[in-house]
């Protein structure tokens, strides 16, 4: 490919500005910016993202599409300041996402498992519900529960990440605008515990209740939003494009970043909105290839919505990051790395739909049969089929449903590496420094090395709302 045509697929346009290499840089940046107030900030998040992870990502982006993932986009251009962030917790060098998010939520570091509760039962005033006293509106998007620790982390204070029924309630009185992601069963009063009827209570208060994409697009604008698609998390975006039904029903993470920009984007005094890929850090936890790749990659889609809006509004600061690495995958040195790599853009299921779709009395060639679907045609051995088929004599089995955590994530992992070059060294967090990248006003405080207590104080500067709360 030529330079002039890389440069060309791989570019972004912000607000008329056509951002290569050779555009803006930046001190252009600073310029253009100044000292100009936030009034709006859109916070993204890739949840267990790895150094490995965004650079697969744009591999295959440029080696498919022939132009760099929006992320490195931004990199490739200068006109976003990029960093590095120490994501440990109060007790520990590697963080839970929990702890990780109320760094940035709360301003302090906590345990693991906690949400703005200090190591001695302090509890701290989360951002979001800072920035809704100041007059702003105020939401989360995700797609793992809302309830689950990252949005909680922003939203709420409380002992533990666990206790999500008792999230759902803590977030009726927040009377926040845009609540959206999985976790219908931390609401519905037929999948809790206690029976109660969460939705109701929200609905009581003026909210609308979506549980499709159609009851999603079609929300009022005048009115807040609660929408939950999934009883727990949403489906992966690799498994999303091969059903139909999920599509319909299912909106991407994208999707769901236009609709609550829309919802809030009219109010006079600005919005806040964390937006989260939360199945990142699911797929990292699983080994899976598949499911990594294709939800970055949805992430990249909604990192373009957000600076699509802030090119044209001048008055958005849209921060980009992940809260910890999670497995650190890389891509692994190869004579046939290249087409091995090339083979996951014929991939159409992630390794869970395989997992989970095997049957205790499946024959040795339906699971090879599965496997091939799923991974553009990849045959596994017949010994290698026996070995994945042994694990299901001794799961536990409930209403036709196998225990996740008790399949074979790592096995199948360790068999597609011949097949894909890619590898794991674990399948929980890392210490890793995390990637910060920050375009718009506001983006001037950011330094290159940031400890992730920093965040918090920098975006009520940014957007001059004075910490009173």
């Amino acid at each position: 490919m030529k330079r002039r045509d890389f440069l060309r697929g791989g570019s972004l346009a912000l607000g008329g500005l056509l951002l290569t290499p050779t555009g803006l840089k930046a001190g252009k940046l600073r310029e253009a910016f100044g000292k100009q107030k936030a009034k709006n900030i859109i916070f993204l998040v890739s949840d267990g993202m790895s150094s490995g992870t965004l650079a697969m990502a744009d591999l295959y982006n440029r080696r498919k599409n022939g132009r760099a993932s929006n992320w490195i986009a931004l990199y490739e251009s200068g006109l976003v300041n990029r960093g590095l962030m120490d994501m440990a917790s109060a007790n520990a060098i590697i963080t839970d996402s929990a702890a990780a998010s109320s760094s940035w939520g709360g301003g302090h570091r906590v345990n693991n498992g906690s949400l703005n509760i200090g190591p001695n039962g302090e509890a701290h005033l989360p951002i979001l519900q800072k920035f809704k006293k100041s007059g702003k509106k105020v939401g989360c998007v995700t797609t793992v529960p809302i309830t689950h620790a990252t949005p909680a982390g922003f939203s709420v204070a409380i002992k533990s990440r666990n206790a999500q029924e008792d999230i759902a309630e803590l977030y009726v009185d927040l009377n926040f605008d845009v609540m959206m992601g999985g976790g219908n069963r931390y609401f519905d009063k037929e999948k809790r515990d206690d029976k109660k009827d969460v939705y109701k209570k929200f609905e009581e208060k003026g909210y609308s209740v979506a549980r499709s994409r159609d009851q999603m697009l079609k929300a009022p604008k005048n009115k807040p939003l609660l929408a939950t698609f999934a009883d727990d998390g949403l489906p992966y975006s690799a498994d999303q494009k091969s059903d139909k039904t999920f599509q319909a029903e299912v909106p991407t993470l994208a999707e769901m970043t236009q609709k609550g920009i829309d919802q809030m984007k009219d109010h006079p005094a600005g919005f806040v909105m964390q937006v989260e890929a939360g199945k990142v850090d699911w797929a990292a936890h699983a080994n899976d290839i598949t499911g990594l790749l294709y939800d970055q990659l949805a992430f990249d889609e909604a990192v373009k919505v957000a600076l699509d809006f802030a090119s044209k509004d001048k008055n958005t600061l849209v921060v980009i990051t992940s809260d910890h690495g999670n497995a650190n995958p890389g891509l692994v040195y190869g004579s046939k790395a290249n087409e091995n790599f090339d083979r996951i853009q014929g991939f159409a299921h992630t390794n869970e739909w395989i997992l989970q779709g095997i049957q205790k009395n499946d024959s040795i060639e339906t699971i090879q049969a599965r496997i091939s679907q799923a991974n553009a045609g990849y045959k596994i051995s017949t010994q290698k089929a026996k070995e994945l088929h042994s694990y299901y004599q001794n799961a536990e089995y409930e209403d036709g449903v196998y225990n996740p955590r008790k399949l074979p994530f790592r096995l199948l992992a360790e068999l597609q590496q011949e097949f894909t070059s890619t590898s794991w060294i674990s399948m929980d967090h890392s210490s890793d420094y995390v990637e910060l990248a920050m375009y718009g006003p506001g983006s001037d405080l950011m330094k290159p090395f940031m400890r992730n207590t920093d965040i918090h104080p920098m975006l009520l500067k940014a957007a001059e709302v004075e910490n009173k709360f």
